[in-house]
């Protein structure tokens, strides 16, 4: 079993930035390609970005490109997600998950572990 949990959520102004965290814990973190979902208000949960196990590889929505940063550092089991030039349709509930695979994928049902989500609000 791999325990995913996600911080760094909060309010911020349009323009700003937040650093999301994902701290995981329970098995070999290097091994899993991990990835950061969001749902916001009535809608269904959405692909932000892959990175593989090992990092070096990754691959965004063309919503957050150039905007958003996805990293990890497998020494802390962390994944992170730098978001700068915040927008109001950023506002989401932001989720990390990972897969017992190398294989990168968009598909929220390809994971196999899921935080508890953090929420992001962007607004003035």
């Amino acid at each position: 079993q791999v325990q995913l949990v996600e911080s760094g959520g909060g309010l911020v102004q349009p323009g700003g930035s937040l650093r999301l965290s994902c701290a995981a814990s329970g098995r070999t973190f290097r091994t899993y390609a991990t990835a950061w979902f969001r749902q916001a208000p009535g809608k269904e949960r959405e692909f932000v970005a892959v990175i593989r196990g090992s990092g070096g590889i990754t691959y965004y929505a063309d919503s957050v490109k150039g905007r958003f940063t996805i990293s990890r550092d497998n020494a802390k089991n962390t994944m992170y997600l730098r978001m700068n030039s915040l927008k109001p349709e950023d506002t989401a509930i932001y989720y990390c998950a990972a897969r017992t695979s190398v294989v990168l994928t968009t598909n929220a049902d390809d994971y196999d572990y899921w935080g508890q989500g953090t929420q992001v609000t962007v607004s003035s």
